[in-house]
């Protein structure tokens, strides 16, 4: 198969299918589709279509990957909730495109990117994408199938995959990194896949590898120079937040061996890093509540703005010390006026220690005086209304916490305020029939 360059020429291409219909004395018809599929295009028009749309967008072009429609939907919601949030990389194709931050405008950006004039021409060309021999596409498939052979000829094949942006700018580093094969994203890096870049929401693969809790992957992009302090979807948000905001403790860890900006109440709490601690809750400490813009680890968490009130700084880094087990930082701010009932956002600390299946946090919680079955919020708007603690436990399966809150007067008959259903029923609902069985 032949190798297609970084900037293909049209012009090119068809000069090779005159020479070579004069050399082999076949029609030009029968040496244009003879090229076409040398290169894994199923046609001529195939092939002149997407040499033409690189050619006309450049390093710009952001490739669709993805076959189902729906999937840009969600991406245009996204791009528009991160230009809401402030992020410049999501604000500035609005702006350059000339589009209003609605649904609508954000769609017509997300065509536009892809090289096509409108939403249903976006639509109509990812319909057929299975189709297309588009080398992005049939990329991401490999690293979908996680097939590193398959992965590796592309790139040998087509050496400006490694550079090339799919949609909202994620590369294919970064969908390596989302499917939890290191072995894939050490391919790519071999073949020189930029470990700082970042798509339009500033989300490096560092961030995705915390995202994932992936300690090997975090090691061969830190071996590789990915930064640790860069922030994404929102100020603040560096990859040891996202790993601290899932309770991954160990990505967590090792990613505070390389540095832990922002510095903040919630980071230290997140580490159980008593010094720090201490040193953040004197009073009127500047770094204390800085830096705390991340929220959204992705468009599905509602929008949020954090108060410069010291008390919600401290309430809201008890949550953070819950979800990753940290039972001394508990005591330490509960001693220092948090109140182990607020929730700050989307979650009290024992929502969040029942959630991630804390059961020293829970305990300690429990024991600060917590209300076991305070209805509160979690996760995004749909999902997380009036639920309790024991919903929480329930839905992950995590018995022993669903002893320790029943133990401590936790109400199996509890309803959340959106479906109306009890935590038996919440374990059912998700996969989790020995939580159910218990709880019955």
């Amino acid at each position: 198969m032949g190798t297609l360059p970084a900037k293909p020429s049209l012009d090119q291409l068809r000069k090779r299918a005159k020479d070579l219909a004069r050399a082999e004395g076949v029609k030009l018809a029968e040496a244009q589709f003879r090229i076409a599929r040398d290169h894994g295009f199923p046609s001529w028009p195939k092939l002149q279509a997407y040499v033409r749309r690189v050619t006309e967008h450049g390093e710009a072009l952001q490739h669709p990957y993805h076959q189902d429609a729906g999937y840009y939907a969600e991406r245009a919601q996204g791009l528009l909730a991160s230009a809401d949030d402030g992020t410049p990389g999501a604000e500035e194709p609005f702006d350059r495109w000339g589009q209003p931050r609605t649904r609508d405008g954000a769609r017509a950006v997300v065509a536009r990117e892809h090289g096509f004039g409108s939403w249903k021409a976006l639509r109509e060309h990812v319909g057929s994408l299975v189709d297309s021999g588009e080398p992005f596409a049939r990329a991401y498939r490999a690293i979908e199938a996680r097939d590193p052979a398959g992965l590796e000829k592309l790139l040998d094949e087509f050496p400006g995959l490694v550079a090339a942006r799919g949609t909202n700018g994620n590369d294919l580093l970064g969908m390596a990194c989302a499917t939890c094969d290191e072995r894939l994203g050490r391919i790519l890096l071999d073949h020189g896949a930029d470990p700082a870049r970042g798509n339009v929401h500033g989300w490096t693969p560092l961030h995705q590898a915390a995202y994932s809790n992936l300690p090997l992957l975090l090691d061969l992009l830190l071996q590789h120079g990915a930064p640790v302090d860069v922030p994404a979807r929102g100020d603040g948000g560096t990859p040891l937040v996202v790993a601290l905001f899932w309770g991954h403790r160990e990505a967590a860890e090792k990613l505070a061996e390389h540095g832990r900006a922002p510095g903040n109440l919630r980071v230290a709490a997140g580490l159980g890093d008593a010094a720090l601690l201490d040193e953040l809750l004197e009073p009127g400490h500047p770094a204390a509540g800085a830096h705390r813009g991340f929220y959204r680890p992705h468009s599905g968490f509602p929008r949020w703005q954090p108060a410069d009130d010291p008390a919600e700084a401290r309430n809201e880094a008890l949550a953070w010390a819950a979800r990753n087990d940290r039972v001394d930082a508990l005591r330490t701010l509960v001693a220092h006026g948090a109140d182990p009932d607020a929730d700050v956002y989307r979650g009290t600390a024992l929502a969040w220690a029942a959630a991630q299946g804390r059961l020293d946090a829970v305990r300690a919680l429990l024991d600060l005086g917590a209300d076991v079955n305070l209805p509160g919020t979690f996760g995004g708007p749909h999902h997380g209304e009036g639920v309790t603690a024991l919903h929480l436990a329930a839905q992950s399966g995590h018995l022993d916490v669903i002893r320790a809150l029943v133990e401590n007067g936790a109400n199996p008959g509890a309803r959340d305020a959106i479906f109306g259903s009890t935590p038996a029923r919440w374990a059912e609902v998700c996969g989790q029939p020995a939580a159910r069985d218990l709880l019955q």
